[in-house]
């Protein structure tokens, strides 16, 4: 049906490229380019000898360079590109789609590279461009976001009259056996959990310390895990869309292990993002420290256990309090079966898959730039438990928060 752009080699990336092999009918030409060919090569590879697809290629690009985008795209001409690369590379990628007319998704809001903050702000201020374009600029198609923000949405329509609380729960079960690694990219990981935490109430936004909040909370087959109140972007444009909501927050479950290494980094100084001189080079720690962890994408084969990721909401329906939980858990050793990436890299590309289905098949329309919440959540929510993330609903159970 028309051709795709995959930008970004790393596991998400490698799972998008298998998922979308998958659907050839859909995804009739796939490019996937990255700063190293290489690691492209290598995943096609793969997913040629495990899934096939009848015109699959790879190219190097630097997403920071506008105009080396542009002639790729130009050159590929897709319909689509799929931005799982960098979130620092999102401004620059979609001013490239902008000049060559292609729509655009990703699964990360912006995060300038110079400061630890992401916000919607700088991608949402594209949105008439894009429209006057006649273009779309999907964000936020992972999981969280993502996932997360199709779920609150699909709570919104079927469940609730006014949704009053919103707690998004992401809890990582698995076990791959590393004294310490991160299941996304080092740099954005350790910057997106050491700076302060925020969430939304009564119209505020309020800010905390980091892991300065603790819940021991229970997650479907895994168990009791503390769970730490974080910022996460999704709640910035859910609580934008649905204004009903009093609070909004987001937790995560960190081991005492893996706090324990991440104090020690941030103590020696490995977390910082200032460039330092080292023997007449300029390096960034946190970039160093990146090099040396192990890859998230070679975390797959000897993972265990499984995700747990879901929305805890409160809300009115017919004039009674109503509680909802909906959740996926994701098994590690299937997502590797498939994809051969562990699941924190599935539960994110399989989303971006699906949302790229939607609009390259005309069911997600528009002009401008939107958040997934504000499409109708039905389709994707039924892709899900057709394409490897079965959801599961509770009603009125306690929320535990």
């Amino acid at each position: 049906m028309g051709k795709v752009l995959i930008i970004g080699a790393g596991g998400v990336g490698q799972v998008v490229t298998y998922k979308c092999a998958q659907h050839p009918a859909i995804f009739s030409d796939i490019l996937l380019a990255s700063r190293t060919q290489s690691k492209c090569d290598a995943i096609v590879e793969k997913v040629q000898r495990d899934v096939g697809h009848p015109s699959i290629s790879t190219a190097q690009i630097d997403a920071e360079d506008v105009s080396a985008l542009v002639a790729l795209i130009n050159d590929f001409q897709p319909e689509l590109l799929i931005h799982v690369a960098l979130p620092y590379q999102d401004l620059t990628i979609m001013e490239a789609c902008l000049q060559t007319g292609v729509h655009y998704l990703d699964t990360a809001n912006y995060e300038p590279k110079d400061e630890a903050k992401f916000e919607y702000s700088w991608q949402w201020a594209y949105h008439d461009r894009f429209k006057k374009k006649g273009l779309m600029a999907i964000l936020g198609c992972g999981f969280d976001p993502g996932v997360t923000s199709i779920f609150t949405a699909y709570a919104a329509k079927h469940h609730f009259d006014e949704i009053h609380y919103l707690d998004i729960v992401d809890c990582n079960g698995g076990d791959h056996g590393k004294a310490f690694a991160t299941n996304f990219n080092p740099e954005i990981n350790i910057r997106e959990i050491t700076q302060k935490g925020r969430y939304y109430e009564n119209g505020q936004w309020i800010e905390t310390e980091p892991f300065e909040f603790c819940e021991k909370l229970n997650y479907p087959n895994i168990g009791e895990r503390n769970s730490y109140l974080l910022y996460h972007e999704e709640l910035e444009s859910l609580v934008k869309n649905f204004p009903t909501i009093k609070r909004a927050r987001f937790w995560m479950t960190f081991g005492d292990e893996y706090l324990t290494h991440l104090r020690v980094i941030q103590n020696i100084g490995m977390a910082g993002i200032e460039p330092v001189q080292y023997k007449g080079v300029e390096i960034v720690p946190l970039q160093f420290l990146k090099a040396v962890l192990p890859d998230p994408g070679e975390l797959g084969e000897n993972y265990v256990g499984e995700t747990s990721i879901g929305c805890r909401i409160r809300g009115i329906k017919d004039g009674k309090e109503k509680t909802y939980i909906v959740y996926n858990n994701c098994s590690h050793a299937a997502a590797y079966k498939e994809t051969k990436a562990q699941g924190v890299s599935y539960t994110t590309g399989v989303p971006a898959m699906i949302g790229a289905m939607l609009a390259m098949t005309g069911v997600w329309k528009g002009e401008g730039v939107f958040n997934v919440e504000e499409f109708d959540p039905d389709p994707f929510m039924e892709k899900l438990n057709q394409y490897g993330l079965v959801w599961h609903e509770l009603h009125d159970v306690d929320l535990e928060l």
